[in-house]
């Protein structure tokens, strides 16, 4: 079998799959999870072998750049506390949690700790797919933790394989100095990285170079990080950080469209692709039992994804209260949420291919030539780990949310209102001033400034209910405009049919059609939900996450 037959496999079944879950309302990671096995089970894709570098060296930047971008800075500083705990505190406490679990169930220590550092980390991938439905501030705690977390956990991995593998003594010092190293390390390499390509991003002109520049950046700031042995997590989730606060006063319109583009094809198909492959590993990891029966490896399984599960849930109805009686704040006593509204953060812990990555790492050998044993136990634990936080977690918690009662995120909407309002007021002082330099006809000027007075009209100059009515004739202008250029599209293809124009002229046309679409998506974007209504077309007018 080679590398080109499975990379068509599984992004065939990545299409397939999300179509399925999409269709039947089911959980994507699940169904994609569940076609892997599938494909597992076939003989001619039964021994495929995941090399963890590809999922670490080649997965995980890409996944960590574009999920940083689309997180609020503002919200991470914010809760920067809470973030942190959880990517460093919280991933400790799993993983010592496991490691005595497995301990208990007659595993040696050293094989104890890699196994929880394996599966202390919760999945960007997993997390990303669930993380949906919920308050900007959860979201970006969920997701925030997810891409710091596996910079610790990989950390800790090294330690513990060092203690597996080689004859060193464990050091407390040395631990908490590498770790110190790494972090800070990989956060100094992040932030040059991304200065060093601010001269050079103000020099492109093209947008292809742009655009190019803008998939290589996770990787510029992934590999020294990792040359240097420290964080390349951390660097790239860094420099990511960076790039948004200095990009748009550098990335031209033209070429964030189409990185942007780019980047939502790029992560739905990364995504999907992991949680394919790890199904693919799942009959190969059972295959491969053979320090322990499969009843026996099973039931310690059972018992870890118990585990895991619970220490994460120990942790959010704990350490968050003790922390209340030290800092009673009243600016932290404002951010504080009730017990029902901390489940969805307890409950979303699932594990992925980030964890199957790291322990796939484990060497078979030691140092000295010796088998490390029940190496194959841990691959195996790892799988039905992953596969039980997928389809008990997964699957529930979006009731899990519903269950919450979040209330609606008002200072989001309201900001989006705000900047709208602000902007057409700023472009209305200034029109007067730039129509001497852009003479353009009368119409055109009325057309201009009514409609920049309807984006600044007041809310307090209407009741609610005028605001909704002339909201939704503003989203009824914008569909006719839509099924316009439908019409026109129909006409140019018709052309083309009939020989009456070439191919160039098609595809520039064509592309100017579907600008003008694209902006008619941005402004229906920004409407509120009230003002869409249930006749919104289905596809452009979706809007999308920030542009890198």
């Amino acid at each position: 079998m080679s590398g080109l037959e499975l990379i068509a496999v599984v992004l065939a079944a990545v299409l397939l799959m999300t179509w399925l879950a999409r269709r039947l309302h089911l959980s994507e990671p699940l169904m994609l999870l569940g076609g892997g096995v599938l494909i597992g089970l076939t003989p001619h894709f039964g021994h495929v072998d995941l090399p963890p570098d590809v999922v670490l060296l080649v997965f995980l930047p890409a996944l960590l750049y574009w999920e940083t971008l689309t997180t609020s800075v503002r919200e991470i500083k914010t809760n920067f506390r809470s973030i942190a705990l959880q990517s460093t505190g919280l991933v400790l406490v799993t993983a010592l949690a496991v490691a005595a679990v497995a301990h208990a169930l007659g595993y040696a220590w050293p094989i104890a700790f890699v196994l929880g550092a394996v599966l202390a980390p919760t999945d960007v991938a997993a997390v990303a797919a669930v993380a949906k439905a919920m308050p900007r501030r959860i979201v970006t705690l969920l997701r925030t933790e997810s891409l710091l977390n596996d910079g610790t956990a990989l950390v800790l991995l090294a330690v513990s394989l060092e203690l597996l593998t080689t004859d060193e003594p464990f050091s407390w010092a040395g631990t908490t100095l590498r770790f110190a190293e790494s972090y800070v390390g990989g956060a100094v390499i992040g932030a040059a990285i991304a200065l060093a390509l601010i001269p050079v991003r103000r020099r492109l002109q093209d947008r292809s170079l742009h655009s190019g520049l803008s998939v290589a950046t996770p990787f510029i700031a992934f590999l020294p990080a990792e040359i240097l042995h420290v964080s390349g997590v951390l660097a790239v989730v860094t420099c990511a950080l960076v790039t948004s606060r200095v990009g748009p006063n550098l990335i031209r319109s033209d070429a964030r469209l189409e990185a942007t583009a780019f980047w939502e094809v790029t992560a739905f198909l990364l995504n999907g692709a992991l949680f394919v492959l790890v199904g693919i590993q799942t009959p190969a990891a059972v295959r491969a039992l053979t320090s322990v029966s499969l009843l026996q490896a099973t039931m310690i399984a059972a018992a870890v994804s118990a585990t895991v599960i619970a220490a994460r849930a120990a942790w959010f109805y704990t350490i968050p209260y003790l922390i209340r009686l030290v800092d009673r704040r009243p600016q932290q006593r404002r951010r504080r949420i009730g017990a029902r509204q901390r489940l969805p953060l307890a409950w979303a812990g699932m594990r992925g291919a980030i964890s199957l990555a790291a322990a796939l790492t484990i060497p078979a050998t030691t140092t000295d030539g010796q088998p490390v044993a029940q190496r194959d136990a841990v691959i195996f634990i790892t799988v039905v780990v992953i596969t039980v936080t997928l389809a008990l977690l997964g699957p529930a918690l979006p009731a899990v949310v519903r269950n919450a009662q979040f209330t609606v995120d008002a200072d989001e909407a309201a900001e989006e209102e705000f900047v709208i309002r602000h902007l057409a007021h700023t472009a209305l002082a200034e029109l007067p001033a730039l129509s001497e330099r852009f003479p353009v006809p009368e119409t055109t000027m009325a057309h201009i400034t009514k409609d920049l007075r309807k984006q600044a009209a007041a809310a307090s100059d209407e009741t609610r209910d005028q605001a909704i009515r002339r909201e939704q004739q503003i989203s009824a202008t914008y569909a006719l405009e839509t099924a316009l250029l439908d019409v026109k599209r129909a006409a140019l293809r018709d052309l083309h049919n009939q020989a009456r124009i070439d191919d160039i002229a098609l595809r520039r046309v064509q592309r100017h059609l579907d600008t003008e679409e694209q902006r008619l998506s941005v402004k229906m974007s920004l409407l509120p939900p009230s003002a869409r209504g249930a006749d919104e077309p289905d596809g452009p007018l979706q809007g999308g996450p920030p542009a890198p």
